[in-house]
Parts: structure tokens; sequence; C-alpha cells
């Protein structure tokens, strides 16, 4: 089994770590936190004085932070994790932070002969102490496939995005429509209850549409993204029916900012004469796609 310097053992760092450790990895780990690394020591890992100290000897060294900016004092600051850095090890940067952060550390450990790949995770803490985190991963083929061992201790799904940053790049794209899609939830759930309606059973209805199961899953791949825009639900129609929406949480005094906020699209989208095409066409307007228009 490989030796794994591990920098950031926290509500993430801690559960992704002693998953290594189950599965027979030799855990070398690094904290700034005195009390995560005695917990993390109790349950098998070797305690590091420093990232240098974690990185020392091992065949990987995984970083979970807070920041990029964090990530790259613990690589390249006093008593950092490139000075003992082998030449033959991976730095592997689960953390996440701005690509442009990555890109330059990626490109400060090359110049320096040592290699780098991006693999933050999607899903939860309770899924890294389960071990079935998802996990985004950019680098060279040949370095992915070095790391995937080390990573499926970690996770369940590796999915390979590309070259290098491709993971962070990835991961924000993920978290953007998550978290967006959380405020759009809570939004419509607002107006349900404002509008007089049971909660749950608005549930079960939302869940039988577009509405609970995401464009991703059901519209996307066979409209838009597949060239196909005649429509399922026409632009002119979801313009409309966003209006009336509008209209009831003003009369119910309930917020609606993002949905007020995606009104101009679907008001340029008419002007562009995508009106009478799929609502999905909104992906064109926004991508640059379509130019005809007024």
């Amino acid at each position: 089994m490989s030796r794994v310097g591990f920098i950031g053992v926290g509500v993430m760092g801690m559960p992704m770590a002693l998953n290594l450790i189950e599965k027979g990895h030799r855990v070398k780990a690094f904290d700034i936190s005195p009390a995560a690394l005695e917990a993390i020591g109790r349950k098998g890992a070797e305690t590091a004085a420093s990232p240098r100290d974690a990185a020392e000897g091992a065949d990987f060294v995984i970083t979970m932070l807070p920041t990029g900016k964090v990530v790259a004092y613990a690589v390249f600051g006093p008593e950092g994790a490139a000075e003992s850095l082998g030449d033959d090890s991976l730095l592997i940067e689960m953390s996440t932070g701005l690509p442009s952060h990555f890109d330059t550390l990626a490109e400060r450990l090359t110049s320096q002969g040592k290699r780098a790949i991006d693999a933050p995770v999607g899903r939860t803490s309770r899924e890294a102490e389960t071990g079935t985190l998802l996990i985004m991963v950019g680098g060279e083929t040949e370095d992915v496939d070095r790391a995937r061992p080390v990573l499926e201790c970690m996770g369940d799904t590796i999915i390979h995005c590309g070259a290098t940053g491709s993971g962070i790049r990835t991961k924000l794209v993920n978290n953007y429509l998550s978290i967006v899609s959380n405020v759009v939830v809570a939004e419509a759930l607002a107006l349900a209850e404002a509008a007089g309606l049971d909660r749950d059973t608005a549930i079960d209805a939302l869940m039988g549409t577009t509405a609970g199961r995401g464009h991703l899953g059901t519209t996307y791949p066979v409209q838009v993204l597949a060239g196909n825009l005649d429509p399922g639900f026409m632009v002119d129609l979801a313009r409309k029916d966003l209006g009336l929406a509008l209209e009831m949480g003003r009369d119910n005094d309930s917020p609606t900012v993002m949905g007020a906020a995606a009104l101009p699209v679907y008001d340029d989208a008419q002007l562009h004469g995508l009106g009478g095409q799929d609502w999905t066409a909104v992906y064109n307007l926004v991508t640059g796609r379509t130019r005809s228009g007024p």
C-alpha cells in the first residue's frame, strides 16, 4: 500500500484520511489544529510537525484545505510540502478554490519537475465518512490512473474531467448549479405556502415534472443538446407562466428574487426570435449560439 501525506484533516479531510487508513494505506497527517492531529493519531495515522514533514517519503500528498491561498502556503510556504515532495511523488489537490490558484500551483510544481492533479470532491461529509464521494479529477491520464486506487478509497465515483485544472472547474460549475438551485427551491416552496397550498402535496406534484426531476436529466439531453428545438414547452409559454408566478408572488408578498432575475433572459430570448422554440433554447442564447434578432 502507498504512503500518503495528508494535509488538512478537518470536517471532510478527517473521514477521507480515515478511509485511507482503513484500506491499508500509511497516512502521515498534518493540520494546524492540535486537536485534529491528536484525534487522527488515535485512529492510526502518524502525525506530522509540518506540511514538509507530512510529504517526506510520501508516494502521494493530499491537500484538503479551505482556500487556494492556504494550499499554496502549505505547499510553498516555510516548511512547505514542496521542500520534501519527491520527484516520483504526486500531489493530489482536493480542496475547492479558484482555478487560477491551482493553475499557478501546478505550473510552479511542474517547473520544479514535480507533478500535481486536482481532484475536488462532490457530495457531503456523510459520503466522506462512508467513502462514497464523487471525485472530479483533472490531470494527465497516467497521473490520474496512478492516483485512482487512492481516490477509490475515498469515493465510489471517479470522473476524469480532462486536463490539469479541469476537476476544480467542473466542481465550481457543479456548485454553481446546486447552490443557485437551492435558492430557487426555497423560493418555490415559500411561494407554495404563501399561496395557501399544502407543502407536501405541492412537493408530490413538483417531483413528477421537470421542476423536481431537473433539466439536466430530462429536457436538455433530448432537446437543445440534441439539436432539437421543436417545442415541448415554448419559450413564449415559459415567459408567460414565469410572469404569472411572479405576479402571484407579489400578491402573496412572497420573495421571487431568482424568478425576477430569470425574467430578462426569457425577454431577451423572445427579442431574438426564439419565442416559438423549446424553452431550452435559452442555452443557445446565453452561450451566444444565436445571433439573430432585431
